[in-house]
């Protein structure tokens, strides 16, 4: 929570920004207020105030004013800023006594360290009693520069009871360390200022200007290709007949390591479903047992015109999937047509009233379906399938196909933003196989409009079976999600991750801390501080993100709950830091501050499961990799759900498992990745695809 902007009952600063919460806490969907509670101790009631909206306008910063405790004064000039607790998130926490005063204030917008403009929110004074809003207090809404647009912000209430010992606590901590509070082991927000006079220690931290300096050669990801060109290749256009095997089959569980390192056989053949581990193969298992044998097997039928956006929405999710261990497999119809039928298809070929061209489209879509089946026969059980699919014919010769072989949900991208249209329009032309020969830009675009039109003259939007309706989504703001007749836990994962996915372009940054004692000792684990090399680290990669992000103005850092990545962090200004306990390391359970020689001479056997399975094997007491993989999985949706750049300052293991979901890498592969000290990799997410760079700023 906010630090500078919180404001306690005595005019002192706030808490530190504890996140502070108990069994007493107050949750504002409950509908409760907290007076009529019986309080002992001195009990307090910590408040937060939250708005949230993607993007303000100009400099423009959330603001309170209003009565006691809160401000104080209804002079909009002495109205208090809300804190930025995320990249669309502001802030404003105080401490109450729980039987106190009805509250009133209001919320307005001006910039931080000016008067004007000023623009205060419509409606009634917002009342506060019992640390709770009252009345309908969802939104906040603003008219900028007598716009007739209205501008509007959600708003977020709760109320956390506090003992005077939980506050003495928080505060202490905040004032003596200025690190965030882990009063109840909640993770908190911390915005360090920037320093009132700048100085250059000479101890070698300054960096090159040009950060060009320090790029070094990717060692694993991909080259960028066009999304299409990365889906299944055709096997029956290819070699008929040819049967579809999987790379690895995760088991039902994570269990005891097996005595091969050969990943050709780690599962049954004649298992119905490969699932992932642990939590995610108990709801697939429990989805097996209680479903027909076609839902055990899933295809993802994506519907839409060109240019909306279906091909890049079907290469994030079957790397998210992939990533979880469900087996998937992208098969893109276009890439079956240019193999059957050749790249240089005119509009002509999409015209509905030629007949020879409608059959020749449904020819390779059925030949595709065909494959997907054979493929799940093997062991696959997620099938995106990419293609307009626009009219309920298509989609009803699909559904036949299916039945008996598998579930089908249709998830249909609409989109009714022009420039996104035009800009994926242009992407088309630029990257697509169907105009590589083609060297006018002009006559491909003409021909793509003339295509676009062809399909939207017969396009049905989907009103039957299961389906997910995407509208408006890409921008990550402002859309539409609607499902249908959608049950079961995975079909339930993918309503959730495209709830939190978008294409907007921003910068991910992922390093690991500074090098630690543990790491000079070749020890395991621990929570020990940085060496000299490793505080040297901290303050470049401080001087690294100032030049890099220099004109982003809502970053945000995120550590691990252990100091070593706490105390890389702390020479960055300017930006909140979040600790995430999910970006913790790998837990080595007992063998947690041994070396891996020790580890050989005290438990061989553990020494030895360990070289022949990374990916599976369990510490004792501990952690194993697929166990990493299912913590992380919050802390994926969040990447995706951000908009703006997000700095990620964890350990070894789990930026390995965290690298392999963005490169789209086997999960065989993740244990041996490589993560180097000092080094930063910048993955930009984006409507292109992911695309990543290396910085390496220490030998």
């Amino acid at each position: 929570m906010g630090t500078s902007g919180s404001k306690g009952m005595d005019g002192v600063g706030g808490i530190g920004g504890a996140a502070l919460s108990g069994d007493g806490g107050i949750d504002g969907d409950e509908g409760s207020s907290g007076a009529g509670r019986a309080w002992h101790g001195g009990a307090q009631l910590y408040v937060s105030l939250k708005m949230e909206k993607a993007r303000i306008i100009g400099d423009l910063v959330p603001h309170v004013y209003g009565s006691e405790p809160i401000i104080g004064s209804w002079d909009p000039a002495h109205a208090l800023a809300m804190e930025r607790e995320l990249a669309s998130m502001w802030e404003l926490s105080f401490v109450v006594p729980p039987d106190h005063e009805t509250l009133d204030f209001k919320f307005l917008l001006k910039p931080k360290d000016a008067a004007t403009p000023c623009i205060i929110e419509e409606g009634p004074t917002r009342l506060l009693t019992g640390g709770m809003l009252e009345g309908d207090v969802r939104l906040a809404n603003f008219r900028i520069n007598g716009d007739d647009e209205l501008h509007e912000f959600r708003v977020f209430n709760k109320a956390d009871i506090v003992s005077p010992l939980d506050l003495a606590a928080s505060w202490r901590v905040y004032k003596e360390n200025f690190q965030p509070s882990m009063v109840r082991g909640i993770p908190d927000v911390s915005i360090n200022e920037a320093p009132a006079h700048a100085t250059e220690d000479g101890s070698g931290s300054s960096l090159e200007l040009d950060l060009e300096h320090y790029v070094v050669p990717t060692p694993t990801a991909p080259p960028t290709e066009y999304a299409a060109n990365l889906a299944a290749t055709p096997a029956s256009l290819i070699q008929p007949g040819a049967l579809w095997t999987n790379d690895i089959l995760l088991s039902d569980g994570i269990q005891s390591p097996i005595a091969s390192a050969d990943f050709q056989d780690h599962s049954d053949p004649n298992k119905a479903m490969p699932e992932a581990a642990g939590a995610v193969a108990a709801a697939a298992v429990a989805d097996r047992l209680h479903g027909s044998k076609e839902d055990r097997k899933l295809a993802i039928v994506l519907v839409g015109l060109p240019a909306r956006g279906k091909t890049f929405t079907a290469v994030k999710l079957t790397r998210y999937l992939r990533w979880l261990g469900h087996e998937t497999k992208h098969f893109n119809v276009g890439k079956y047509r240019r193999l059957k039928h050749g790249a240089n298809q005119s509009a002509d070929f999409f015209r509905p009233d030629n007949q020879e061209g409608i059959e020749a489209r449904n020819e390779v879509a059925a030949l595709a379906m065909e494959d997907m089946i054979d493929w799940m026969h093997g062991g696959g059980q997620v099938g995106i399938f990419d293609a307009t699919n626009s009219t309920s014919k298509r989609r009803y010769m699909l559904m036949k196909m299916a039945e008996g072989n598998c579930k089908i949900i249709f998830l249909e991208t609409i989109c009714n933003d022009r420039n996104i249209i035009e800009r994926n329009v242009r992407l088309k032309i630029q990257q697509s196989p169907d105009y590589a020969d083609q060297p006018d830009y002009e006559a491909g675009l003409q021909d793509f409009l003339e295509r676009l039109t062809n399909y939207e003259k017969v396009y049905e939007p989907v009103e039957e079976g299961s389906y997910i309706k995407m509208i408006d989504m890409v921008k990550g703001e402002g859309g539409q999600l609607q499902v249908n007749n959608i049950s079961g836990y995975l079909p339930g994962r993918i309503v959730f991750f495209l709830v939190n996915s978008h294409l907007a372009p921003r910068p991910i940054l992922l390093t690991r801390h500074g090098e630690s004692l543990h790491n000079v000792r070749g020890r395991v684990g621990g929570d020990t501080v940085l060496s000299e090399d490793g505080e040297l680290y901290a303050k470049k990669l401080a001087n690294f993100i100032e030049k890099r992000l220099k004109s982003e103005k809502t970053a945000t850092i995120w550590t691990s709950t252990l100091q070593r990545t706490i105390l890389t962090a702390t020479p960055i200004v300017g930006f909140p830091k979040i600790q995430w306990r999910a970006l913790d390391e790998i837990n080595s359970g007992v063998c947690d501050g041994m070396t891996y020689e020790e580890i050989k001479k005290i438990m061989p056997e553990e020494y030895e499961s360990r070289k022949k399975d990374k990916l599976r094997y369990r510490y004792p007491r501990g952690e194993s990799y697929l166990d990493v993989i299912q913590r992380l999985e919050p802390v994926i949706i969040e990447l995706e759900r951000q908009r703006a750049p997000v700095i990620v300052i964890s350990h070894q293991a789990v930026l390995r498992a965290l690298y392999s979901y963005f490169a789209d890498r086997p999960l065989r592969e993740v244990p041996d990745m490589e993560m180097p000290l000092h080094t930063i990799i910048e993955i930009q997410m984006g409507v292109t695809g992911v695309e990543e760079k290396r910085y390496k700023l220490m030998d």
